[in-house]
C-alpha cells in the first residue's frame, strides 16, 4: 500500500479539497506519493459531506492514473489521479496521528543515516593517507568530527523523546516533542551530510559510494 495525501499546491496542509468522494466514487490528483508506482492500494486522504477521511483504492484498476517519476534519493514517487475509481471507507484511523507516526518513522530514518555518515567518513579518515600519515591524525579533522558526533547524539535523543511521547494524550506535549526531532534532524541531517562530504574531498561527490546516496 502507498500512501497518498499530498495534493498540487497545498503543500504541509493535511485536509483534503482537491480529492472528493462522492457515492463512492473518488476522484482528484494527488502527487508525491511514494512508492506509488509499485502499489497494489493507495490509502487516501479525500474529502466526503465537508470532511477529511481516509479510503482505499485498488491501485491497479483502470480509472486510476499512475504516473512514476524517480526522486533525488534513488526511490520512486507517482502523480496519481482518480477519475470516479471505487473507494472503500473512510477508514477508523486518526489521520493526525498517522502522519504523527510517519515524521517519527521519517526523523528516526534520517538519524540513522546520519549516523551512517558518521561511521563511514570516520572509517575513511582512519584509513585515508596524506602526507605520509592518515587524515584523522590531523587535529582540525579531529576537531570537526567531534562537533559532527555530538550533533548526531543531539538528533539521536530528540527522536528518542518524540518515540516516547508518540503515545502521550497530551497532543501539545507529543507535537512538541515530535517538532523538535523534526527541526533538529532537519538542520543536523544537512550538516552532517556537508560535513561528510567536505572530508571525503573530491570522492564524496561520486555516485559509486553509498555517502552519495545517503
Amino acid at each position: 500500500a502507498a500512501f497518498a495525501f499530498a495534493e498540487p499546491g497545498r503543500r504541509f496542509v493535511l485536509d483534503a479539497q482537491g480529492v472528493k468522494v462522492r457515492g463512492g466514487k473518488i476522484s482528484g490528483t494527488k502527487q508525491f506519493v511514494l512508492g506509488g508506482g509499485a502499489a497494489d492500494l493507495f490509502v487516501v486522504t479525500a474529502e466526503e459531506d465537508g470532511k477529511t477521511g481516509l479510503y482505499v483504492v485498488d491501485a491497479k484498476a483502470a480509472d486510476v492514473e499512475v504516473r512514476p517519476y524517480p526522486v533525488a534519493d534513488g526511490g520512486v514517487a507517482a502523480i496519481v489521479t482518480f477519475h470516479d475509481a471505487a473507494a472503500k471507507g473512510p477508514l477508523s484511523a486518526d489521520l493526525g496521528a498517522v502522519i504523527d507516526e510517519a515524521r517519527l518513522m521519517a526523523a528516526a530514518e534520517m538519524t540513522g543515516i546520519a549516523q551512517r555518515l558518521f561511521a563511514d567518513t570516520l572509517e575513511y579518515l582512519k584509513t585515508r593517507e596524506q602526507f605520509g600519515q592518515p587524515l584523522g591524525r590531523f587535529q582540525v579533522l579531529q576537531h570537526r568530527m567531534v562537533d559532527v558526533l555530538l550533533e548526531v547524539e543531539q538528533a539521536r535523543s530528540a527522536v528518542i523523546n518524540a518515540a516516547a511521547a508518540i503515545d502521550e494524550d497530551d497532543r501539545v506535549a507529543r507535537e512538541k516533542a515530535l517538532s523538535a526531532a523534526k527541526y533538529s534532524i532537519g538542520r543536523i541531517g544537512t550538516l552532517v551530510a556537508e560535513e561528510s562530504i567536505q572530508l571525503h574531498g573530491g570522492i564524496g561527490m561520486t555516485w559509486e559510494l553509498p555517502l552519495s546516496h545517503y
